[in-house]
């Protein structure tokens, strides 16, 4: 790897890493619009939302213009790949976190869900976390370390089903709460979705360390094994 394409990818990785923190920041103001009901904030992020997507199309940009200058061989190549995908995925992660805001703005009711909001405040720590560790894991380029945090998606699959399941069962006592419980099911089924997303950017790491695409998302190696981890809960 040449000095002047080494120069190049390192800026495009500064980008990356910048969109990484973003994005982490978009999480944790999102959900606490939602579960503090502050629509001042909520207007905040939807205001600043074009801000991570800017930075995907400037770094699509700079990368293919890298790929035409510098022609790199397989490896290189292969670095450039991964990163463009993996900042899609921080893009969208990015746009759930808004919609999430989004969310809080159209749901006006000062009424809350105090033991779904624990929930999803969980879900978004963990989240979060595995987030920042998949960007620790980018710049040591730690293919063990990716895989591990795929792992944890499975902590964030069970905590959606049985948040899903409390939400539920609140409309089934009282049907008048539609509104509110339509919410509550979007915002924790985006926080799942954003998960996901996380398992992908484990497999951009990976595939960057190996060439290989692989699948790292234990709730779609292994269907029911989430619902036998809730079983073991149970008993």
């Amino acid at each position: 790897m040449n000095d002047s394409f080494l120069k190049e990818l390192k800026k495009l990785q500064r980008t990356y890493m910048k969109m990484g923190i973003t994005v982490s920041d978009q999480i944790y103001q999102s959900i606490k619009s939602f579960t503090d009901n502050d629509q001042k904030l909520a207007r905040k992020i939807v205001e600043k939302d074009n801000k991570v997507n800017d930075e995907e199309v400037d770094l699509e940009k700079e990368s293919l213009n890298l790929i035409a200058l510098k022609q790199p061989v397989a490896n290189n190549f292969r670095a450039i790949i991964s990163l463009l995908k993996a900042s899609s995925d921080l893009e969208r992660i990015g746009d759930h976190a808004s919609t999430i805001a989004r969310e809080t703005l159209r749901l006006r009711t000062e009424n809350r869900m105090p033991d779904v909001n624990a929930s999803i405040s969980q879900m978004s720590l963990k989240i979060r976390g595995m987030l920042e560790s998949s960007l620790d894991a980018y710049v040591h380029e730690d293919e063990q370390a990716a895989r591990l945090i795929a792992e944890e998606d499975l902590l964030i699959d069970k905590k959606f089903v049985l948040a899903k399941n409390i939400i539920i069962s609140d409309i089934e006592k009282d049907n008048n709460k539609i509104e509110l419980v339509s919410s509550y099911l979007m915002v924790v089924r985006l926080l799942e979705r954003i998960g996901d997303h996380i398992v992908n950017l484990s497999e951009w790491i990976v595939y960057n360390s190996t060439g290989k695409i692989v699948e790292l998302n234990p709730g779609k190696i292994e269907p029911d094994l989430i619902a036998e981890e809730i079983k073991k809960d149970i008993k």
